[in-house]
C-alpha cells in the first residue's frame, strides 16, 4: 500500500511548472492568488501541513511556529534568505528549516551592476528626460556620468553574490576591494584580484562605490550606521540588494539630500516596501521593488530546489540545504 503523501502547503503563487510538479508529488495546497497570505491564513497552514513553503513576504516568527500543529516537521522556504524565519524557536519545536542558496547569486550579480550602471551613468534622470518629452537635443555637457573603470569598489560580504560582483566589476575594469567577517583564501583573492580590508571603517573612507552583499543577521543590523556612511567620500555611490536592514536609511537619505553622498541605487529597503518617501524624489537615487533575482530562469531553479528539499526529506534524510546554528 503506497504510503501517504506529505501535505504541503504553498503560501505564495511560484512558476507553474514549479506548480505543477509539487502536485505530482505531495498533497500540494497551492495559492490561488499572487498575494502574501494574512495572519490567520498562515496559522490555519502551519495547523494542517506537514511542510510549509513561505516566501519572504511571510513572517514565521516565534508565536506563529508555537501554534504550528505536530504535524508540522518541515519549512521549505523559496529563497536563500530566512531572517523572516525564526529558525531557533523551529529548531526547538524540532521543525527543520532549509532554503535554497546559489540559485540567485549571477541573477542579483547582475542587478548590481545595472544600478551601478544606472546611477553613474544618470540612466533614470535620462529616461525621465525622454519620458517626459523634454529632450532639446545632444549637448556636450548635457547629464554627464562617470565611467565605472577605475573606480574602486568595496564590496560589504564577500560570499557567492559578493565574489560574482567582484567578477563583473573587474570585466569593467573596476578596483575590486572587500570587507567580510571571514578573509578569503589567498588564491581566490588572488583569482578575483581583490584587496581584503580588515576595517570596515577604513574601507568605506576610501571607496569609489560600496555594494551591500552580506545578509540580515544581529551583527550586520545597521552595519552601515550614520557615522559610517559620513566617513564615505562626498563622491561616493552606494548600492544594496540585500537586506534593507544593512543600512541606516533614514542616515542615507538625510546624507543624499544634502550632498554627503553622490547617489544611490537600492533594490532593498529598511522601513517597509516602499523604502523613505522622501528617496522617490531624488535623481541621484534608482529605486528597484526588490527584482535582484526576479528572472524566469532563476525562479524555477529556487522551485526545484524547494522540491529537492522537501523530497529528500520525504525519503527520511535530511534536506541538502537545512539551515544550521552556524548559519545564524
Amino acid at each position: 500500500m503506497p504510503s501517504k503523501r506529505l501535505s504541503v502547503v504553498v503560501t505564495r503563487r511560484l512558476p507553474e511548472v514549479v506548480e505543477t510538479r509539487l502536485t505530482e508529488l505531495f498533497n500540494a495546497k497551492l495559492r490561488a492568488d499572487d498575494t502574501p497570505m494574512t495572519r490567520g491564513e498562515l496559522i490555519d497552514a502551519v495547523q494542517e501541513a506537514d511542510v510549509l513553503v513561505p516566501t519572504l513576504t511571510d513572517r514565521i516568527d516565534a508565536g506563529l511556529i508555537g501554534q504550528a500543529g505536530e504535524r508540522l516537521k518541515l519549512i521549505a522556504n523559496f529563497g536563500a534568505g530566512f531572517d523572516h524565519i525564526d529558525v531557533s524557536t523551529a529548531r526547538s519545536r524540532g521543525i527543520l528549516v532549509s532554503n535554497t542558496p546559489g540559485v540567485v547569486t549571477e541573477d542579483t550579480a547582475d542587478m548590481v551592476m545595472a544600478l551601478m550602471l544606472g546611477v553613474t551613468r544618470r540612466i533614470q534622470e535620462g529616461l525621465t528626460v525622454m519620458q517626459g518629452g523634454d529632450w532639446a537635443g545632444w549637448a556636450p555637457t548635457a547629464l554627464l556620468g562617470q565611467r565605472l573603470g577605475g573606480r574602486r569598489l568595496g564590496i560589504l560580504g564577500m560570499g557567492r553574490i559578493g565574489q560574482a560582483v567582484a567578477r563583473r566589476a573587474a570585466a569593467f575594469g573596476m578596483q575590486v576591494h572587500y570587507h567580510n567577517r571571514h578573509r578569503l583564501r589567498p588564491e581566490t583573492e588572488e583569482a578575483l584580484e581583490a584587496t581584503y580590508w580588515e576595517s570596515l571603517d577604513q574601507m568605506v573612507a576610501r571607496m569609489d562605490m560600496i555594494s551591500v552583499n552580506c545578509p540580515s543577521t544581529p551583527s550586520t543590523y545597521h552595519l552601515l550606521n550614520a557615522r559610517r556612511l559620513q566617513l564615505m567620500k562626498p563622491s561616493a555611490v552606494i548600492v544594496n540588494t540585500s537586506r534593507g536592514e544593512v543600512i541606516d536609511e533614514n542616515a542615507l537619505t538625510r546624507m543624499l539630500k544634502t550632498g554627503q553622498l553622490a547617489g544611490a541605487g537600492l533594490d532593498v529597503y529598511e522601513h517597509g516596501i516602499q523604502g523613505n518617501p522622501e528617496l522617490r524624489n531624488m535623481p541621484n537615487v534608482m529605486m528597484l521593488p526588490h527584482m535582484g533575482s526576479a528572472t524566469e530562469e532563476g525562479r524555477i531553479e529556487m522551485g526545484e530546489k524547494v522540491i529537492i528539499n522537501i523530497k529528500t526529506f520525504d525519503d527520511g534524510h535530511r534536506p541538502p540545504d537545512q539551515v544550521v546554528p552556524a548559519m545564524l
